[in-house]
């Protein structure tokens, strides 16, 4: 028989995309989520960090937050297991622990969190639990699941947490040390055993993946790095948050396997599919998973364009999309090509124009400036000089003389 889980990571609720906000697209895909949960009739939901975009998110956030993970416990019938990221207060996750039990809600705010047990539930039970291990009994499977689980938490309050008195000691050593007493004392053959944290994490000598633009880096230099080889053997499927492409890294007999975000949450994610993991596993076995296809929210794209009307008749004809827009031309936009632009679409997040000077290279060499002309002349040269000898349109030269007047 074999258990299933659903694996999901970087929520990130309330982020915004400069001044755009994302909450109605974010409550599409958490919905969408739910709805996956539920047709696959997972056994338990794994959430690995950054459920927030900041330790103190906005109200419609933390509404979300929590009626969405009430929808995925089915009304306390499935245990939803959430780890605070690096986005995220770890206080904060833990402050309503004793109310989110009670709904079958586990939350886990720091690396030496203690998750306190119950057996008051119709359909599972914490029937082990000590700092950074908890043990889920179901009545319908006849195996335990044990999760080793580390939150974020910088090396300093890592080594705190873990009562790691040597500073000199690499995290990667840390982490290995205490996963491995964890795994030896309570993860044996007779039940599944999984790993969930927040943390950047690569295989020794493979390819070191670029952390999303925006995102809160976890990796400087090598001295954070965290190697997919510290995971103890008996772990079968490793739940990882942070990086928001989802792949996998480690050996294939034992995944270890980033999520990524429901969402694409910058332009350089653009073009990204983006998915949940449905896990099956069963003691003592490789697990084994598939990647759940999300399809709500509004694609990112970058696009360029060296003519105004092409950009405009793009834009009608790709209302959903949230545009970064580059503008290639041999002048300055216009005032009115701008607003053109913008009423052409409401998903212009950043608009960059581009001035080509290329045919204008035999006017790029600094003149003398001619300190006896009016203010205005002093100005456009001034402007000439600093642009590669284009010339200020009157749009601009009104504009100045507004200000100095």
């Amino acid at each position: 028989m074999k258990i299933k889980l659903l694996h999901t990571a970087d929520w990130h609720l309330g982020k915004r995309l400069d001044n755009f906000s994302r909450i109605e697209e974010q409550r599409e895909v958490l919905n969408e989520i739910c709805e996956i949960a539920d047709q696959h009739q997972v056994d338990a939901v794994l959430i690995a960090g950054d459920l927030f975009d900041a330790f103190n998110p906005p109200i419609e956030a933390e509404d979300l937050f929590y009626k969405t993970l009430r929808r995925l416990t089915r009304n306390g019938q499935r245990p939803v297991l959430a780890i605070a990221g690096n986005h995220d207060s770890p206080e904060r996750i833990d402050a309503p622990d004793p109310l989110a039990r009670a709904c079958g809600i586990l939350l886990i705010g720091l690396p030496n969190t203690v998750v306190k047990p119950f057996e008051d539930k119709e359909t599972f039970a914490i029937t082990q639990s000590v700092e950074g291990f908890v043990e889920l009994t179901f009545n319908h499977i006849p195996f335990p699941i044990r999760i080793i689980h580390t939150p974020y938490a910088n090396e300093v309050r890592l080594k705190k947490a873990l009562h790691v008195a040597d500073k000199t000691i690499a995290l990667n050593e840390v982490l290995q040390n205490s996963w491995e007493t964890l795994a030896q004392a309570y993860c044996d053959t007779q039940g599944v055993n999984l790993l969930i944290s927040h943390l950047y994490m690569m295989k020794k000598g493979g390819e070191e993946l670029e952390e999303p633009d925006g995102e809160k880096p976890l990796k400087i230099g090598n001295a954070d790095l965290i190697y997919s080889d510290s995971i103890p053997k008996q772990i079968q499927y490793t739940a990882l948050g942070h990086l928001h492409r989802a792949h996998q890294i480690g050996e294939v007999e034992r995944p270890v396997v980033y999520a990524g975000s429901p969402l694409c949450y910058s332009f350089s994610e653009a073009g990204q599919e983006k998915y949940v993991m449905l896990v099956e596993i069963e003691p003592n076995t490789t697990a084994t998973y598939q990647k759940i296809p999300l399809t709500k929210g509004r694609p990112l794209t970058r696009k360029r364009f060296s003519s105004v009307d092409e950009a405009v008749e793009w834009l009608q004809e790709n209302p959903d999309h949230l545009v970064e827009l580059t503008l290639v031309s041999d002048t300055f936009l216009k005032a009115d090509d701008i607003k053109r632009i913008h009423q052409a679409h409401d998903g212009i997040i950043t608009l960059i124009p581009v001035v080509n000077l290329a045919h204008q290279s035999n006017q790029n060499q600094r003149k003398q400036v001619n300190l006896e002309q009016d203010i205005q002349g002093l100005f456009a040269d001034y402007f000439k000089q600093k642009n590669n000898g284009q010339e200020p349109n009157a749009e601009i030269m009104d504009l100045f003389n507004e200000i100095i007047n």
